[in-house]
């Protein structure tokens, strides 16, 4: 949970609708990452910031990450905004397709853990992804 912020009912209703009906892509990222399996790192699905909501957020690293289907080739100035303002806040953005997390993981992992925000991979649990 992000701390000092209020989130409207209608917003967090939307979030915890998201999680139950993932994309596809956003299972395959879920299965991947949790249970800290990315680095160790712990992410969360759908988390509300700054009154948007980011698909996979690591709060020790205030990091999001982001799979971008069709829709956001339709809404790319609204992504720029959103990216910015989260940025204003300290939080890094990594947007990947939805065909990059299904077909291409291992680079995804990759780009994950080489982010210079983060430090060295921690090696807990990501044998699966090596």
């Amino acid at each position: 949970m992000i701390r000092n912020q209020k989130n409207s009912p209608s917003k967090t209703a939307l979030a915890r609708r998201f999680r139950r009906v993932m994309t596809f892509a956003e299972k395959c990222f879920w299965n991947a990452c949790r249970n800290h399996r990315i680095g160790g790192l712990h992410f969360r699905r759908q988390q509300i910031i700054k009154g948007f909501i980011a698909d996979f957020y690591c709060s020790d690293f205030n990091l999001v990450v982001e799979i971008d289907g069709a829709a956001h080739q339709t809404q790319e100035e609204y992504d720029q905004e959103r990216d910015r303002i989260m940025r204003q806040h300290g939080i890094r953005v990594i947007r990947f397709s939805n065909d990059d997390v299904v077909n291409h993981m291992d680079t995804v992992i990759r780009r994950i853990l080489s982010d210079p925000t983060l430090p060295s991979p921690r090696g807990e649990g990501n044998s699966e992804q090596e």
